[in-house]
């Protein structure tokens, strides 16, 4: 930095690394808490979408991929569609993990601490259609953007919920794997929130690490037989890191994995001694590796551990959520063309699909969590009419509606929910698709087209053409053929 004084880490921190790292060390890291960042970028593989040109790949993950410069997310199609993710480099390596390990895709997954839902996101491309995924948020409006995520990258295998993980007590072995991503005191974030800087004292420190705890109290016993426990944190002090190892394998059962690492890709093996035996960590230094700080851990559940597997329940007793008769089956199939392979089930007038291998298990959770959405909600009937939900068109189930591909300027005027105009011959329903993705629906009438992009989720940020200039002062609508 020329010409300017260089932030100041808290100085209890700096003793804190200088004795975490070697003495040549630590002058490298506290340089690279004031360099850029690279952006990165995870590709949705179920959604075929061209790759940005000059990236390169995140080494531990075949789907990520670092970008020659950070651009306006806000502004590009594609990030709506769901064709990828935005999501810090470090945290991809849950995907080489999962690779490693290789726990059953036709399993249950649990995301304790899932939002804003890269992590999540993930997992669910891991298990595919073959698995189902709990991806929970105990903050409500944060669970809600977990929600908008996991819409958006629409593979229907999730079910998203807003509980404490004390709420979870009566699913105690249900989960093959179960992944805690602790609220911490965010030290890997120092380098991109100067607020992370000034929020950390030794006291906040010690606040993380109990809260920790208390969350992994409820999550230890959560995994079955056989089964993992991941514990991540976004930061580097041994207190919430190798101490939560030592602490939850006093209080359950639990074996050490280690998983192999490539010595070019600069990640730090760490050893927490325990009286079981030593356990393995993976630290990400941000002077070692191009990502922000991160830690995470590999515990296995012995063979003899408790395994719970959900019996068909008799009534599905839900103050809003019905199982659908056969009428409504039948309409649904008919519609959609979806086959056996999925059910269905009405919340409030909506209906929702997800696939029948998991209906036992989806109506366990509805009766024990609080559910906020589940599997691919697909639409209402008013009358004989059907209507289309947004997470239908962007779902990667198949879809029989007319498309017509539309370009940049019509893409953005349709994500503001903005009035378009555009040649179509057909009437009703229409699904828009940018670069063949589907971005939503519209509805034309025959004298004016109706645009059905969700009002909560519209650009409200003012596009700027390539010289900077608001475009909002040009007239960016398509003409109308006659």
């Amino acid at each position: 930095m020329t010409n300017q004084e260089t932030p100041k880490l808290p100085e209890t921190f700096e003793q804190q690394m200088a004795s975490l790292l070697e003495a040549n060390e630590f002058a490298r890291f506290k340089a690279a808490l004031f360099t850029p960042c690279k952006s990165s970028i995870r590709i949705n593989p179920r959604k075929k979408a061209p790759l940005p040109h000059n990236t390169s790949p995140v080494p531990w993950n075949p789907h990520g991929h670092f970008l020659p410069q950070r651009p306006k997310f806000t502004f590009d199609p594609l990030f709506h569609a769901g064709a990828y993710y935005v999501q810090e480099a470090s945290s991809m390596f849950i995907g080489h993990i999962l690779n490693h390990i290789k726990p059953p895709k036709d399993g249950v997954y649990l995301d304790l601490c899932a939002a804003p839902g890269g992590k999540s996101s993930l997992l669910a491309d891991y298990i595919g259609d073959e698995g189902l995924l709990v991806a929970n948020e105990v903050i409500k409006t944060r669970a809600s953007i977990l929600r908008e995520n996991m819409i958006k990258w629409g593979l229907g295998n999730t079910v998203v919920t807003n509980n404490d993980p004390s709420h979870f007590g009566e699913l105690e072995g249900l989960f093959d794997v179960v992944l805690v991503d602790a609220p911490c005191s965010g030290e890997g974030m120092f380098r991109k929130d100067a607020q992370a800087r000034e929020e950390w004292s030794p006291e906040n420190v010690k606040y993380c690490a109990a809260r920790q705890q208390r969350i992994l109290d409820q999550a230890g016993a959560l995994p079955g037989s056989g089964g993992y426990l991941i514990y991540s944190t976004c930061t580097f002090n041994e207190q919430e890191n190798e101490n939560m190892i030592r602490f939850i394998t006093d209080e359950f059962a639990y074996e050490s994995v280690r998983i192999p690492l490539d010595p070019a890709w600069g990640i730090v093996e760490t050893e927490a001694d325990t009286e079981w035996g030593t356990f393995y960590g993976y630290r990400f230094f941000p002077h070692l590796v191009s990502g922000e700080g991160f830690f995470i851990t590999v515990l296995k559940r012995p063979s003899d551990a408790p395994f719970q597997q959900p019996k068909k329940m008799k009534d599905l007793k839900h103050v809003l959520l019905q199982r659908t008769n056969k009428a409504e089956k039948m309409l649904l199939r008919q519609e959609l063309t979806l086959d056996d392979a999925f059910d269905f089930y009405k919340l409030k007038k909506s209906f929702f699909a997800i696939k029948t291998t998991w209906t036992k298990h989806f109506e366990v959770l509805a009766s024990t969590l609080n559910i906020k959405y589940f599997g691919t909600e697909l639409g209402k009937f008013n009358k004989d009419q059907f209507i289309p939900t947004h997470a239908l068109a962007i779902s990667i189930l198949p879809k029989t509606f007319p498309r017509h591909e539309i370009s940049l300027e019509e893409a953005h005027i349709f994500l503001k929910k903005e009035d378009l105009t555009l040649d179509i011959s057909h009437e009703g329903w229409v699904m828009l698709t940018y670069q063949n993705l589907p971005l939503g629906w519209i509805k034309n009438i025959g004298n004016r087209i109706n645009n059905y992009y969700p009002k909560e989720w519209r650009i409200r940020m003012k596009i700027m053409d390539k010289e900077g200039n608001n475009r909002e002062n040009t007239n960016c609508k398509i003409v109308q053929s006659p």
